[in-house]
């Protein structure tokens, strides 16, 4: 968000079924492609300008001339498709580059496992997932240092770089040393830590403490609002904004009039001390209680 504070955005995360991403999870050698002496490349975006296809029609023909036995699968489609068939025939990379096109989403996993390494070359991204699910199915991340990215793994599983062909070129070089040395982890073994970021507590727990943020911080009076929507948003449009916020708030009045507060049920309090839901008893015990606090008054 163009203009904004970077210490009020948050980067909002979703849960990851592990299980679906570890189906099938086998040793590389075995895969459908002939990877086993070969090192695969996968690479899964909208093939645009946000996508990095531009960067990416500049690694491939630098790498498969230094790294003879690097294949490249890339699935995904979009207006700049073209630059990457281009790019393919002019270097004659018709059986190292792998077009796939659009992918069902049940057939990414499936795509994911061919390779050894994944390489994210997008521009803007708030929360990749495509990154996550690599990891998850035990490959090594390579991805430009841009938006949220940073935060979604941790260091020993990302290779960060600049959205720069050169520094990308780098960070795969360095992928590709590692896979050949042996000193990357073994897929299982990556599967198994990733496993463990991003399951649904986790996320509502993180979510739930952005919510108690904003909850906490002092609501701004009416007449400091409108100054704010005037000075961020310009004369004219901040005067419509502010327009249109009075009427909201008029609006909010004559609701509160129709149906006061004194009228309104109090919500349960579902996690606190006195909390209807609690882990210190078993859910059948509990359950009476709850039905009992959760009829209307």
């Amino acid at each position: 968000m163009e203009g904004a504070n970077p210490a009020r955005l948050r980067s909002s995360e979703v849960g990851v079924e592990s299980l679906r991403s570890r189906v099938g999870l086998r040793v590389l050698d075995d895969t459908l492609l002939s990877c086993s002496k070969d090192k695969c490349l996968n690479h899964l975006s909208m093939a645009s300008r946000g996508g990095g296809t531009d960067l990416l029609s500049g690694i491939i023909p630098e790498l498969c001339q230094k790294y003879p036995d690097l294949n490249f699968i890339i699935g995904g489609e979009g207006p700049k498709r073209i630059i990457l068939e281009e790019v393919r025939e002019r270097y004659q990379l018709h059986d190292r580059v792998r077009l796939l096109g659009a992918l069902e989403h049940k057939d990414v996993r499936n795509v994911l496992v061919q390779g050894h390494i994944f390489l994210n070359t997008s521009l803007t991204e708030a929360f990749c997932m495509a990154i996550v699910e690599a990891a998850s199915c035990g490959l090594q991340v390579v991805s430009t240092r841009v938006g949220g990215i940073p935060e979604v793994l941790p260091e020993n599983l990302i290779i960060l770089c600049e959205p720069s062909v050169k520094s990308l070129c780098e960070g795969l070089e360095k992928a590709i040393y590692q896979l050949k040395s042996g000193a990357l982890p073994a897929p299982e073994s990556i599967h198994n830590v990733v496993k463990t970021f991003y399951t649904w507590r986790n996320v509502a727990e993180r979510t739930e403490k952005v919510y108690d943020r904003v909850a906490g911080e002092a609501v701004l009076p009416m007449d400091k609002r409108l100054d704010r929507l005037i000075s961020h948003c310009g004369p004219v449009t901040g005067c419509i904004f502010a327009l249109l916020a009075v009427f909201n708030f008029l609006f909010l009045l004559f609701l509160r009039w129709m149906t006061p507060d004194s009228v309104i049920d109090v919500a349960i309090d579902a996690t606190g001390p006195k909390g209807a839901w609690t882990h210190q008893y078993p859910y059948s015990k509990k359950r009476g209680e709850n039905n009992e606090m959760s009829k209307p008054r």
